[in-house]
């Protein structure tokens, strides 16, 4: 019987907090220290972005957002400090900023080679710390390779559209479970972790999984029911 806790991932690899959540739950993943299957999934933060934005990040964002152009640099300056925090270091000044389906869809081809994990994390630091197109055919093409899997086929998957079916699958899932930012975690298909929370906070709730694994349904019941006395009990004394 396999018993790895199985991690659904819905972020966009233009989502500065998915990199750094990626990292966080990384560190608690090893903090937990037992079997953790992972998957990612589409989500388009910005699905009407041109492939090419003539513009920098905090133009971007001050568009996108209506903001201030210097109210968004403000914002981007401080999302990057907390990436540095866990050892990422994004360059906004070099960074291209593009449409993300296609990337998405070169993150499903990888799936099927097994190369998914390493997929994922050499677009987000292709995006993030190296200031490459995440957009383009070509670029993505070569990013692939540097994984392992063959240029041509990524070339006839993007030229095709052979994985779009499967990012829209991906985005369908993400409006049933109500998901509407991320990154977004579903853990053992029952369990929603929003955010980009720290080490703890993802070790945490993997022990929670697996002891609730382990417990009778009554025992459930009991611990639930617990839970709520606790919390009446706490209502009351605020009161």
């Amino acid at each position: 019987m396999d018993d790895s806790v199985k991690v659904d991932v819905w972020s966009d690899i233009a989502c500065p907090w998915c990199y750094i959540g990626k990292r966080k739950f990384e560190a608690g993943v090893s903090a937990f220290g037992g079997p953790v299957e992972v998957e990612y999934h589409s989500f388009e933060l910005s699905p009407d972005t041109p492939v090419d934005f003539e513009g920098t990040e905090a133009e971007f964002l001050s568009q996108h957002k209506g903001l201030p152009v210097q109210q968004a640099q403000q914002m981007i300056d401080q999302v990057a400090g907390i990436a540095a925090q866990v050892d990422l270091h994004y360059d906004y000044d070099a960074l291209r900023h593009t449409n993300t389906v296609k990337a998405h869809q070169v993150i499903h081809l990888a799936k099927q080679h097994g190369k998914q994990l390493e997929m994922v994390e050499r677009l987000f630091a292709a995006y993030f710390e190296r200031g490459e197109h995440v957009g383009q055919d070509d670029s993505l093409a070569d990013l692939a390779a540097e994984v392992g899997i063959d240029r041509d086929e990524v070339l006839a998957t993007l030229r095709e559209d052979s994985q779009l079916a499967a990012v829209r699958a991906d985005q369908s899932q993400a409006q049933a479970y109500g998901i509407n930012g991320v990154p977004f975690f579903v853990i053992d298909g029952k369990y929603g972790v929003s955010g980009a929370q720290d080490p703890a906070a993802f070790e945490q709730v993997l022990r929670q999984v697996v002891a609730l694994r382990e417990s009778t349904p009554q025992e459930v019941a009991e611990a639930a029911q617990r839970a709520d006395d606790d919390a009446a009990a706490d209502a009351g004394a605020t009161r």
